[in-house]
């Protein structure tokens, strides 16, 4: 197939995707007919389409997706992937569908659920409309095809005035079968007012622990992830996408902030042949704090898209993004990340900044940050820097007694411990340290 789709077979392949879902559950039959109805006006986006310029799906519509197999793996097969910080603190979901056997809550303190949506109570239950697909910008073509398809959530919900000291793990694992498999899993998080959580929401696969395995199965994840922040509580939140080589992942995190809130994301992309994670942020009441931290390491031939959105909509808010880019190979990345402020975001307090890491001469990067304001009393800046490996840096690392490799994986390694140092959970950051060190000593 060409680059360029007509518009009827982008059409039809988005209808052949929605035909590869689950029988409806009574509890959002409703929001999935809702979505499959306004998923008829949309189609999948080319090259022409200004948000998707830079990232080519081509191959992935070159695949025709089979539904996931119900499968059975053994608590060994993802043992590797349970942090120690969460070994009584984690719930896992195999093909996008809520996996007991597997999952392992007992840690977990009174004033939080963490379940899927068959456990949620019918109080609970009866407030599931107010959030379940209400975020803005549902009506992404991707995000759309997620609720059209909706058939389990993962779901973390707080209670008023509870601080949640353990890290809860949502473990997304894909296992694939002999055909192409489409992955939709779907996950939501509610912080009621003064409460606080730590989330780790994990993509990965059967087949390969390590991105750079891609082993002989294709899959793709269409994710969503929805989360709700009321009035001075807070979110910390780590999001890994660690898929096999082989795979395709595009994932949404949609995020409202009320009064006095706070949340950050750190956002690490290191597998997928091809990845976009599109991350948008609503702040809806004053003195809302956002910080987005984002490291993306590719190689090869592996294309890796970060979009992002911060809406600063309210007075006295503040948002800081830094996102780092380490590309190898004949790698692609990709940012694109906005900044709105609009008349009403008086007195407010933004930064963004795009740092890439280019390895290679084929390696090569697209960025684009970008400041929309309106409001005239606000402190904002914006930039990107595209760099190699200084001469002079790795000189001086020569002459103090190591190679020019290790002098060169040094700084790379320093490049990248800016954000996996700020990661809450120790071991998550020892882990990806070890990613960055293996990977580049790799390539």
């Amino acid at each position: 197939m060409s680059t360029q789709f007509a518009t009827q077979e982008r059409v039809s392949y988005l209808t052949q995707l929605l035909n590869l879902r689950s029988p409806a559950n009574s509890d959002f039959s409703e929001i999935r007919d809702r979505a499959a109805v306004w998923l008829q006006e949309l189609a999948i986006p080319t090259t022409r389409d200004e948000d998707w310029r830079f990232t080519d799906l081509s191959s992935l519509l070159d695949i025709q997706f089979q539904a996931p197999p119900k499968v059975e793996i053994s608590p060994e097969t993802i043992a590797e992937f349970v942090l120690p910080e969460t070994a009584q603190s984690h719930l896992v979901f195999v093909n996008g569908k809520y996996a007991s056997t597997l999952s392992n809550l007992e840690a977990l303190p009174e004033g939080v659920f963490v379940g899927n949506i068959a456990q949620l109570s019918a109080q609970k239950r009866d407030r599931l409309g107010e959030y379940l697909a209400q975020q803005p910008g549902n009506e992404e073509v991707f995000t759309t095809l997620n609720t059209a398809s909706l058939s389990d959530v993962a779901i973390v919900w707080a209670a008023k005035n509870k601080a949640i000291e353990t890290p809860i793990q949502l473990l997304f694992v894909a296992a694939t079968g002999d055909a192409p498999t489409l992955v939709q899993p779907r996950c939501l998080v509610v912080a009621e007012a003064h409460s606080s959580l730590t989330l780790i929401e994990q993509y990965t696969s059967t087949t390969a622990g390590c991105p750079d395995a891609k082993g002989d199965r294709v899959y793709f994840t269409n994710s969503v992830a929805e989360l709700w922040v009321a009035d001075n509580a807070q979110i910390e939140h780590v999001r890994m996408q660690r898929d096999a080589g082989n795979a395709f992942h595009i994932g949404k995190t949609a995020v409202t902030q009320s009064r006095d809130s706070r949340y950050t994301c750190h956002a690490i992309g290191f597998g997928s042949k091809l990845s976009r994670h599109n991350l948008d942020v609503f702040q809806a009441g004053e003195g809302t704090q956002t910080t987005l931290n984002g490291l993306t390491l590719i190689s090869g031939q592996q294309v890796a898209d970060t979009h992002s959105t911060i809406a600063l909509n309210c007075p006295n808010g503040t948002a800081n993004q830094l996102h780092k880019c380490i590309i190898d190979g004949s790698a692609h990345g990709i940012f694109d990340g906005r900044v709105c402020v609009p008349k009403a975001a008086q007195l407010t307090n933004a930064s963004q900044l795009n740092r890439n890491l280019l390895l290679s001469p084929k390696a090569r990067v697209n960025t684009k940050p970008q400041l929309e304001i309106v409001a005239d009393n606000v402190k904002c800046a914006h930039g990107a820097t595209v760099s190699q490996l200084e001469e002079d840096e790795v000189f001086y690392l020569q002459s103090r007694g190591l190679d020019r490799q290790a002098s060169e994986h040094l700084l790379v390694d320093a490049f990248g411990a800016e954000i996996l140092q700020q990661i809450p959970v120790s071991s998550i950051g020892k882990i990806l340290s070890q990613c960055v060190s293996c990977r580049t000593y790799l390539t």
